[in-house]
């Protein structure tokens, strides 16, 4: 694999790394989003990671089988965990029988977590991206 291959794969990582955390933030932002369009609270989404092949131009040419492989997302997915029911008879959204209230099914520690591992998934892959650079600039510096 040549550098350049390395690049474009850390790059895939840091794009898919972002798709992460953009939806981790809407999914914290709407903790207590009690109706939607649809008409019920709002659900968790989660973003579903899949390989993505990184074809160098000489692959395309020579047809090659054995192609670097990066990551993008392939589908973001709403969660079909129940909703969290909370006693709140004074909410407007509340079930005038029982008083309870549909909230969503964000659980604010586990994307608090999820946070932390993307955004050291994606620190990981900046931190390749530029050790990469680094080898491509100190291999130019050798044919000085």
């Amino acid at each position: 694999m040549d550098l350049l291959q390395a690049m474009k794969i850390s790059g895939t990582a840091l794009t898919a790394q972002r798709a992460k955390i953009n939806v981790i933030s809407e999914n914290l932002a709407n903790n207590e989003t009690t109706r939607t369009k649809n008409g019920e609270p709002y659900r968790r989404k989660m973003v579903v990671l899949a390989q993505q092949p990184i074809e160098p131009f000489k692959s395309v040419l020579a047809k090659e089988q054995d192609e670097p492989v990066g990551v993008k997302v392939a589908d973001i997915v709403e969660s079909r965990e129940d909703f969290r029911l909370v006693y709140d008879p004074h909410h407007p959204d509340a079930d005038p029988k029982t008083g309870y209230v549909a909230m969503p099914n964000v659980n604010i520690l586990t994307e608090m977590a999820d946070m932390m591992l993307a955004r050291r998934a994606y620190d990981a892959s900046a931190t390749a991206m530029n050790s990469t650079k680094s080898m491509i600039l100190r291999a130019l510096e050798i044919g000085k």
